[in-house]
This record gives C-alpha cells, structure tokens and sequence, in this order.
C-alpha cells in the first residue's frame, strides 16, 4: 500500500503518496515497453514510407543501422538508470544531469508527447476497428464510437496497478509478434519471393541510399517510440537497478531484431520489382497479398484483428507513460498536487490517470470537431508531434548523462558507458530531429497541408520555453520548492552511490 514519505535530507520537498512497489518484474516492465511501440503497428505504419519514400528495397539496412544508434544511446541512458529511479524520467534524468531548468522544460516536453501520442493511437485504433468490423461483419460504425471505446478501456485498466495492464499488454503482444515472426518464417522457408531472398538489401550502404534517406531512417526511428518507457517503471518495478537497464537493452535489441527482419521478409515477398508499388496508400498494402500466399486466408484475418489489439495495447501503454510523468510532476506539488496522488488500495497514479484520460479525450475531440480523418489526420499529425518534443528530450537526456557522471559517482565513470555513447547518441538524436524538420510535409503525407502541421515545430519550442520561464519563475520566487524540482526519486529522493 502506498505510503506517504519524507526525507529529512529535503526540507522543502512534500510528503509523497509513492506508486506500488514490486507491482512488475522483467517481464512486465518489457512487456509494457514493447507495448508503446507497437510492432505490428511501427511496421504496417512505418514500413510503407521507408520503402515508398526512403531507402526503397534497402529498408533492412536503414532499420539496421537505428537499431545500432539506439543502443549506442541505451548504454548511456541504462547507466544513468543505475543510479536514479523515478517515475518521472526523462524528467529526473535531465534534472540531475543538466540542472532543474533544463529538467522541467524537458518534463513538460514528454508530458506533451505522451499525451498527444495516446490521442494517436486512438485515431488508428479507431480506423483499423471500423475497418474491421465492417469486414468482418458487414457492419458500419462511425470512427468516434471505436475512438471512445478505447478511451474508456483504457481508463478502466488504468485504475488498477501496473501488473493488470502488463498482463493485458501481454496477451496482445504475444499475438502481434507471433505474427510477425510467422510471417517472416514463411517466407524465409519458401525462399523468399520473386528475386529470392534479397540478401542484397541488407548491405550496410543501402542505409544512405534510395529515394530520400532522410525520410527513411526518420520514419525508422518512429518506429522505436516508447522503448525509453521502461526507466519510468523503475518505482513499481521489484529490483530496478537490475531490471531497468536490463529491459531497456532487451527493447531496443529486440525491436531491431524483429523489425529488420520483418523489413527484410516483406522486400523479399514482394520483390524488388513491385515492391515500391506496394508500398500504396493503404497501411496493409505490402503484407496482406504475401501474407495469403505464404500463410493463407487466415492470416489475412490475423493482420486486421491484430493491428486493432496493437493499438489497443499501444494507446493504454503511453496512457501509463503521461499518467506517470502528470504524477510525478504533480506529487512535487506542481501543475496541481492532486495529481500526485496513488490510489490507496491498487498504488495507481489514479487521479493522473483520469487527468490524461480526460485530455486524450479533449485531443480527440477537437480533431473531429475539426474533421480530421482519424488516420491521415488524428494519427499522423500528432504522432509527428509528440515525436518532435520526444526527441528533444532524448538529446538532452543524452547530454545530461555525460555531465551527471562528470560531477557525481567519479567511481562510475567509464569512457564508452558514460562518455562516448551518451555522447553519439545525443548527436544521433540531433540529426534525426533535423530529419524530421526537413521533411514534415512527408512524414505528414495526405495531411502535409494542415496548420496543426506547420504549428508543430512552433508547439514544440513554446512549451519548452515554457518550461523554462517556470522554473526560473520558480527559482526566483519559491527557491524552496525549486530545490525540489526533478529530485523526488525511488528510495527516500536519494541517489544510489554503487
């Protein structure tokens, strides 16, 4: 049960409700990660452009060389996890690292992308399962009633500890990478497609090369959105100083795997030839026709039910991400101190919870209101969005991990681990948001003309400004709850030395 604790060492700081302890282990803290990341969704999603726009039948190769920036960004991130332990992540990390100005405005950044990446998921939540139902069922349902649905699923599942939500994730994502995987074997076992098995489209060269590979590598680093979930675990997790590194790591190697994989069995089910064609409009278009000739009818039906449970689990993962970061902002007693509150039974951020759930809800609705597609519009505009601001928040993660260790734990320090890694990863960072800059109008495709497009980068950089002029306000007005700020960490706020 939730307790409320105070550090004599933090004068200033209030007495928090914690989250529940031991709610996960290792299993669940990846399950939850993987959750937000979606596999089958990144690849359906994601897949389509890389090809269509980006590196072409060298899509394995792009998604090859992410998966080696991301764990060169990981070992830094998992040795900074080692240390401090907080819901709030990204959050605390930077606070610690950069200084409590940087933190906050890096916390409310990830606070926005979380929030918007939940209203995302819904759009494509909404689209597949009114896609599917009428398939199926010959019934035709209006977007919003799937959209509101998941909203209140999500709510529901929420209010009860993590371990509920980590074994509801678990089934789907069981089924969505169990297809992945068969699809892949069957055409690895068949021998591949039309040109066999297109081994040439993993040379390492085809990561810079295609029709835009600016495109293509960005559209692969969206594919990996939500693996830095796990640090924001840590609390509710049974050993985090072992279980968070070890689960981010698994994550981040893991999606690579299976996304290089799956890149490499659709160029070859497709051809070389055709492809590029069948990378069209629809988010299906490059699985289904191989998927029935190497599995059958059935799995077909598979890729449409699983994309809705992918979403499914998707938007109920980052749902937990913003329902943490509101509450572990809220328990220093700012934005509102009720949202720092756990339930007393369950160790749920409850009210953070119904906060987030509210919010989605107000996202929604204002892009029907607008009349929004739920896909090209609701989905596309904000997962650009919630992308931009979590990217900054990487590269200033990155950054802060290489100045944490230069001033504290001198027996931690390592030249690759807390150096040279944080160091590639924060450039890497960088050139992925220069990515994105460069090529809005392409990543946002059908919906490249809308305001809230143009706004994005405008949003990004007003509430991280934002961020900033509080906590200076803060600073110089209440220097107390300043000190605060960022440093409200798993074991009575204080850092581990070992």
């Amino acid at each position: 049960m939730p307790t409320a604790e105070k550090s004599t060492a933090d004068r200033g700081a209030p007495a928090v409700q914690r989250l529940k302890a031991g709610s996960v282990g290792l299993a669940g803290v990846v399950l939850m990660a993987l959750a937000t990341a979606a596999p089958i969704t990144a690849m359906t999603g994601n897949l389509p452009v890389v090809i269509g726009g980006g590196n072409g039948t060298h899509a394995p190769a792009a998604f090859a060389f992410v998966t080696v920036v991301l764990t060169v960004f990981t070992v830094g991130y998992v040795a900074m996890a080692r240390h401090i332990t907080t819901a709030g992540a990204f959050y605390g990390f930077v606070s610690h690292g950069l200084g409590r100005v940087a933190g906050m405005a890096s916390g409310l950044l990830a606070v926005l992308a979380y929030m918007v990446f939940e209203a995302s998921v819904v759009g494509i939540f909404a689209y597949f399962a009114q896609q599917t139902v009428r398939a199926e069922f010959g019934v035709g349902c209006p977007w919003q009633v799937f959209a509101v649905a998941m909203l209140a699923v999500t709510a529901l599942l929420s209010y009860f500890d993590l371990e509920v939500a980590a074994r509801v994730l678990g089934v789907f994502l069981v089924g969505e990478v169990l297809m992945l995987l068969l699809f892949g074997g069957a055409v690895l076992a068949d021998g591949g497609g039309p040109d066999g098995l297109a081994t040439a489209s993993l040379s390492p060269a085809g990561a810079f090369g295609g029709v835009d590979a600016g495109v293509g590598l960005f559209a692969c680093f969206w594919s990996w959105i939500g693996f830095e979930s796990t640090a924001m675990y840590g609390e509710e997790s049974r050993d985090p100083r072992r279980i968070i590194p070890r689960a981010t790591l698994a994550v981040v190697v893991g999606l690579g795997v299976l996304y290089t994989f799956t890149a490499w069995a659709v160029v070859a089910a497709n051809g070389a030839g055709a492809v590029g064609t069948a990378a069209g409009p629809g988010p299906l278009d490059l699985f289904l026709a191989p998927a029935r000739l190497h599995l059958g009818g059935w799995a077909v039906t598979a890729f449409h039910w699983l994309m809705c449970t992918s979403a499914l689990a998707c938007g109920m993962a980052f749902h937990q991400c913003a329902s943490r970061y509101l509450y572990a902002i809220g328990r220093e007693g700012f934005l509102h101190p009720a949202l720092g509150r756990t339930h007393p039974r369950h160790g749920s951020p409850y009210v953070a919870s119904f906060a987030q759930s509210a919010i989605a809800l107000a996202v929604v609705g204002g892009f029907w209101a607008a009349g929004q597609d739920p896909y090209t519009g609701l989905y596309t505009l904000t997962a650009i969005l919630g992308t931009m601001a979590l990217l900054v928040v990487q590269t200033l993660c990155s950054f802060a991990v290489i100045a944490y260790f230069r001033r504290h734990h001198p027996g931690s320090r390592h030249w690759f681990r807390t150096f040279t890694a944080p160091l590639l990863g924060g450039l890497g960072m960088i050139a992925a948001i220069v990515l994105l800059v460069l090529n809005l109008d392409t990543a946002a495709g059908a919906a490249s003309q809308a305001l809230f497009l143009t706004l994005t980068p405008w949003i990004v950089g007003a509430v991280f400004a934002g961020g900033v002029a509080f906590a200076l306000y803060t600073r110089a007005r209440r220097p107390d709850r300043y000190e605060v700020m960022g440093r409200l960490v798993l074991e009575n706020t204080r850092e581990r030395e070992g």
